[in-house]
């Protein structure tokens, strides 16, 4: 594949079918907020009736929670069924091996994802709800690899020649740690969630989070690397946008006295920054996961580049002498 050959197709599919995984991602957080995630007692029908013939609209107005819990589980099986296809057509388009693999993966989870919440309903279990979200954000990262995989900047890492050097030991260690020190967060976040545990520990969470998120954002700015810059730039976007709904969600929880305000409980303004704040969560550890990938992906093409520059000098020497000795010059 190269970057004037890349199957557009694929890769717009790959892009479609991340943006429609935020549907369940949607749909799961607002369960959580508004304590759904029994609002059926059954599964994988929903109260005795199949999933897919189940009278949805008609809970719009008579029942909100199961409205909302139906909806998730109609979105999950939506995505599952675009993650099929994903890999029927990464299969017969795609000739990397790794990237085949890569389809049945996100295939392989959406199914345990599925799974795994089929699980919370008839165990009536908490932590697998906590699980199933986390989850969720794995994939859903996962799965915008696979777009950036099959992306025409994959090849020359978004440059117009490839890379002189390899990336930096110490921007490799930054660009790991910091998805990582996110995705710790969104556990101590989901603790506070689920099962009201770890508060503070999730406050202390964020600020180790923030200062690793903005030192990977200085560090990509500084590399002078479009492909990450770019990728910074959207990290710190979202960045921003999860502080401003964090505080909004602390404050419709817990109430803010300086202000006067009052958090009243299941609130409309409640459900939205705790649920908006959940769905933001997962974009911050999408883009860490991007451009820590992106980084890897420039230190690899940089590796290879000085590989074939240290064995072509004395390939070409070689070369050199053996035509001498044929030519009957000196040996």
């Amino acid at each position: 594949m190269t970057t004037s050959s890349f199957d557009r197709w694929l890769h717009r599919y790959a892009v479609f079918t991340a943006m429609i995984a935020l549907l369940p991602i949607g749909m799961g957080a607002l369960v959580t907020s508004l304590d759904a995630g029994m609002a059926f007692m059954d599964w994988p029908t929903s109260d005795g009736q199949n999933m897919f013939f189940y009278p949805w609209l008609r809970d719009f107005h008579a029942n909100r929670d199961k409205f909302v819990e139906h909806g998730h589980r109609l979105a999950g099986s939506l995505i599952g069924m675009l993650s099929i296809g994903l890999v029927v057509l990464t299969v017969r388009r795609e000739p990397r091996r790794w990237v085949r693999g890569l389809s049945i993966a996100i295939l392989a989870a959406v199914v345990l994802q599925g799974l795994l919440g089929g699980f919370r309903v008839i165990a009536d279990a908490r932590v697998a709800a906590l699980v199933h979200g986390l989850f969720a954000s794995l994939i859903f990262a996962t799965i915008t690899v696979f777009v950036l995989a099959t992306g025409s900047k994959w090849q020359r890492g978004g440059c117009d020649s490839l890379p002189t050097k390899p990336i930096s030991s110490g921007m490799k260690s930054l660009a790991i740690a910091t998805p990582l020190a996110i995705f710790g967060q969104s556990l101590l976040g989901g603790l506070v969630r689920h099962l009201g545990l770890a508060l503070h520990e999730h406050l202390g969470g964020a600020i180790l989070a923030t200062a690793l998120t903005v030192a990977v954002i200085v560090a990509s700015c500084r590399s002078g690397q479009a492909w990450l810059r770019s990728a910074s730039i959207g990290l710190s976007m979202v960045l921003l946008f999860q502080l401003v709904l964090g505080a909004g969600a602390w404050a419709t929880r817990f109430g803010f006295p300086p202000a006067g305000y009052v958090a009243v409980q299941q609130a409309p303004e409640q459900i939205l920054f705790r649920t908006a704040h959940a769905v933001a969560a997962m974009f911050v550890l999408m883009m860490s996961v991007q451009l820590a990938v992106r980084v890897l992906r420039l230190n690899w093409l940089g590796s290879g580049v000085r590989f074939e520059r240290a064995v072509s000098i004395p390939v070409q020497t070689s070369t050199l002498e053996t035509c001498s000795k044929f030519a009957g010059g000196p040996a």
